[in-house]
C-alpha cells in the first residue's frame, strides 16, 4: 500500500503499477470450460497458469495486516463480454480494420452503455476508476485518452451496416429465428442545449413531453423476439409514414412476410405500398367508430392470464378488422374518460356560476368563446355533450348555460377498453392476428428500455456522426442485453435489465493483501463469490464464477 501521506497523484500511480503487476503474473486457477459455439475472441486470452513466479498456497501471514484494495466491478462486465463473444463481435470489429486499442475502446463503449448508461465522458472515468474490464480484456484503460473512445464510436457508426447483418445472422442462427415478422416503430429523444450546429437537431412532437427541446428520430426494425434487424436516424420532425420504405428496401424478407406497425405509420399510401411488395400487415386501424358485441366476440387468454375478447369483421376491402376487448384498457379509459367529463363539468359550471356575478362578463360574444375554448381543452369529452344558452331577449346578454351528456355511439366511450387491428391475413385465426398485433408492446417495451436502462437519452453532442454514435452503441448494447434476457427467459427468468444489472452488479474484483513474518508482502487478486441470485444467473449464462481468475504474487 501507498504511504498516505503521498500525493494523491502519486497514490493512483502507485496502484496502477501494483495492479498490472499483479495482473501480469500467471493466473492459478484452471482454465474454465468456454461457451458453446464462442469463437475466440480478437482480444487475447489469459496465459495458461504455470509455476514460474507462483506463490505458495499456505503462507503464514499476520492477521491484522490484511487489507482490501483496488476493488472494482466486474459482474455485468464480465456477462455482457460473454455475450459479445458468443456472437463474435470483437472478432467481427478486426475483420472490418479495427486494431486492439479500438476493438477495447469499442467494446468499452457498449459494456459502458450496459453496466452505467452515460455519456462517453463518464464511460471514461468509469472505465479508468471504477470497472475491471480492461482486466477481462487485458488492456489498459487507464492509459486510454478519452478521445479513443469518442473516435471508437465514429468507427461503430461507420461499420454500423455490417455489424447490424452480422448480429443479427448470429442471433438467427443461435435462437432459430425466422424472418416471417417485422416490427416497425419510431420514438424521438431530446437533446440538452440549443444543438444548432446539429442537422438532424429538429424541434417536433416529443414522445417523452420535451417539445421544448430539439429532437432526433430513431426509426427501428425489428423480428418476431425483438432483436434489430435495422436502425436509422431521422431529424426530430420527421414525418413518420415517410420512412417506411427506406427502411423496409433491402431486408430480404421472406416472400408474403408480414409487417406489424402503429396507426402514425399505416397510411393508406403505405398499406398500398406493402401490398405492392407482396408484404401481409397488420396494423392498428386509424377508424375512429368502434363496433363491438360481446355476445358474438371470442375469447383469448393473454401471457398474463387476463381474458382478452375479439370480435372479427370483414371490411369493404377486404380486411380483417379484429375489435379487441381488454379489461385493463377498459378500466383506463374509463378513468380518463371521467376525469376529462369531471373538468368539463366542472368548468361549465364555473362558467355559468360567473354569470351571476355582478363584473362577470354576460355578452354572447365572449362567452361563446369561452365555450369553444373549454370544447378545445376537453376535446375528448366534449364530443359527448350537448351544451346550450339560455338569452335574455331584451339585451341579448347569456343569462344561463345547461348541458346534458350524451354518449356518442360508436366512440371510445361507447366501448371502453376496445381497440382495432387492421390486417391482411384473413386465413388466421383471431388468437393468432391478437397475439401478432400485441407484438407493438414488445416494441414499446425496447424504446422504454433503450431510455431509461440503456443510455438513449439525453443527447449532449454537438458533432452529427457522434450524435448518431451515441444513439448506435444504445442499440448495440440492447443487442446484447436481449441476447442475454432471451437465454434467460428459456430457463424462466424473465426480470427487466434493470433487475438483472443489479444483481451482476454485485460482484467486485479485489486485491487482498497480506504481511509475511520475514516482512514480504502477499498479494491476492480475485473476484468476490457471488451472491446466490448471481449464482443462478451465472448458472444459466455459463459464466465463470470468478470472472479474471485468481493471480498471486509475492513482494
Amino acid at each position: 500500500m501507498p504511504d498516505a501521506s503521498l500525493p494523491e497523484q502519486v497514490q493512483v500511480l502507485a496502484q496502477r503499477f501494483a495492479a498490472q503487476i499483479i495482473a501480469r503474473t500467471p493466473n492459478l486457477d484452471l482454465p474454465c470450460t468456454a461457451l458453446p459455439d464462442a469463437p475466440a475472441a480478437a482480444l487475447p486470452a489469459s496465459k495458461s497458469p504455470t509455476e514460474t513466479g507462483a506463490v505458495d498456497r499456505y503462507q503464514e501471514v499476520a492477521l491484522e495486516s490484511l487489507e482490501l484494495v483496488n476493488p472494482r466491478s466486474v459482474g455485468v462486465e464480465h456477462a455482457a463480454l460473454s455475450a459479445m463473444r458468443q456472437c463474435g463481435f470483437e472478432d467481427k470489429l478486426a475483420q472490418l480494420g479495427l486494431n486492439r486499442p479500438q476493438i477495447a475502446a469499442a467494446v468499452g463503449n457498449v459494456v459502458a452503455r450496459m453496466a452505467l448508461p452515460c455519456s462517453e465522458l463518464a464511460t471514461h472515468a468509469w472505465l479508468k476508476g471504477q470497472s475491471a474490464l480492461g482486466e477481462l480484456l487485458e488492456f489498459d484503460f487507464q492509459a486510454m485518452d478519452l478521445n479513443r473512445l469518442y473516435r471508437a464510436s465514429d468507427a461503430l457508426y461507420k461499420h454500423r451496416e455490417a455489424l447490424q447483418e452480422h448480429l443479427f445472422g448470429r442471433a438467427c442462427a443461435m435462437f432459430g429465428l425466422g424472418q416471417t415478422i417485422t416490427l416497425y416503430d419510431l420514438t424521438n429523444t431530446y437533446f440538452e442545449g440549443g444543438a444548432a450546429a446539429v442537422n438532424k437537431a429538429k424541434r417536433g412532437r416529443s414522445k417523452e413531453r420535451r417539445s421544448d427541446c430539439p429532437l432526433v428520430t430513431l426509426a427501428m426494425a425489428l423480428d418476431a423476439s425483438g432483436f434489430v434487424r435495422r436502425v436509422q436516424f431521422f431529424a426530430g420532425n420527421a414525418s413518420e409514414p415517410s420512412t417506411l420504405k427506406g427502411m423496409l428496401t433491402g431486408l430480404d424478407a421472406a416472400p408474403s412476410a408480414t409487417v406489424v406497425m402503429d396507426a402514425g405509420i399505416s397510411t393508406e399510401a403505405n398499406l398500398q405500398w406493402l401490398r405492392d411488395q407482396g408484404y401481409h400487415y397488420v396494423v392498428v386501424s386509424k377508424l375512429r367508430r368502434r363496433q363491438f358485441d360481446p355476445a358474438l366476440a371470442t375469447e383469448v387468454q393473454s401471457a398474463g392470464g387476463v381474458t382478452i375478447k375479439l370480435q372479427r369483421v370483414l371490411d369493404a376491402q377486404g380486411h380483417v378488422l379484429l375489435y379487441c376487448h381488454s379489461p385493463a384498457r377498459e378500466q383506463k379509459d374509463r378513468a380518463i374518460d371521467e376525469a376529462k367529463a369531471s373538468g368539463l363539468e366542472a368548468a361549465l359550471a364555473r362558467l355559468h356560476a360567473s354569470l351571476s356575478k355582478p363584473k362577470g362578463r354576460q355578452d354572447a360574444a365572449t362567452i361563446m368563446q369561452r365555450l369553444g375554448r373549454l370544447k378545445q381543452r376537453f376535446a375528448r369529452a366534449a364530443q359527448h355533450y350537448a351544451i346550450s344558452v339560455t338569452t335574455d331577449p331584451k339585451d341579448q346578454r347569456i343569462t344561463a348555460i345547461t348541458w346534458d351528456k350524451r354518449t356518442k355511439p360508436g366512440s371510445a366511450a361507447a366501448h371502453p377498453g376496445v381497440y382495432c387491428l387492421r390486417t391482411t391475413l384473413v386465413e388466421q385465426d383471431n388468437a393468432a392476428l391478437w397475439r401478432t398485433g400485441a407484438m407493438l408492446i414488445e416494441l414499446e417495451s425496447v424504446f422504454r428500455s433503450l431510455k431509461t436502462d440503456l443510455g438513449l437519452r439525453p443527447v449532449f453532442h454537438r458533432i452529427d456522426r457522434r450524435v448518431e454514435g451515441h444513439l448506435f452503441i444504445s442499440v448495440l448494447a440492447y443487442h446484447f442485453v436481449h441476447m442475454l434476457r432471451s437465454q434467460l427467459k428459456a430457463q424462466g427468468v424473465s426480470d427487466s435489465w434493470n433487475t438483472l444489472r443489479q444483481t451482476l452488479s454485485t460482484q467486485r474484483r479485489v486485491t487482498v493483501t497480506m504481511q509475511r513474518r520475514d516482512g514480504r508482502t502477499v498479494h491476492v487478486r480475485k473476484a468476490t463469490r457471488p451472491q446466490p441470485g448471481h449464482q443462478t444467473l451465472s448458472t444459466i449464462l455459463k459464466l465463470d464464477p470468478n470472472p479474471g481468475r485468481t493471480h498471486r504474487v509475492l513482494v
